[in-house]
């Protein structure tokens, strides 16, 4: 499982970052939504959720990180063949919890950065307990 364990951490880095990221892209998405009024929006609730959706995808803050996410997510498939479960999803889990804490840091979120760092370490203390 030596190569494993990078796989599983890199997995859980990149879902961390592109979750921090798809969180900013979705803020963008919300602040367009906000500032234009548009009376061509369908009225009919299934075809309004429909429509948002699909004006989600095409903002690029947004869209390009949700593919990487969902490319790490096949990556997480993968890993999954060759390593126990018990052992993949603390690893993965923990890592992206982690990651997602320090790029939201990163990307200006507001944030208790003591509480975050401390979880930041209780997290990675126990990913190391899982895995020795």
């Amino acid at each position: 499982m030596g190569g494993e364990m990078e796989k599983m951490v890199a997995v859980g880095l990149v879902w961390g970052a592109t979750n921090a990221l798809m969180r900013k892209g979705a803020l963008k998405w919300d602040e367009k939504l906000r500032s234009s009024s548009h009376p061509d929006t369908p009225q009919h609730p299934v075809l309004k959720i429909l429509n948002n959706w699909f004006n989600l995808l095409l903002t690029w803050q947004y869209s390009l990180p949700f593919l990487l996410n969902l490319s790490a997510s096949a990556a997480f498939f993968a890993i999954l063949s060759d390593t126990p479960i018990s052992v993949a999803v603390p690893v993965t889990n923990g890592t992206t919890f982690a990651a997602t804490a320090v790029f939201g840091m990163l990307l200006g979120e507001e944030t208790r950065v003591g509480f975050a760092l401390f979880g930041t370490f209780l997290i990675v203390l126990g990913v190391y307990i899982c895995v020795m």
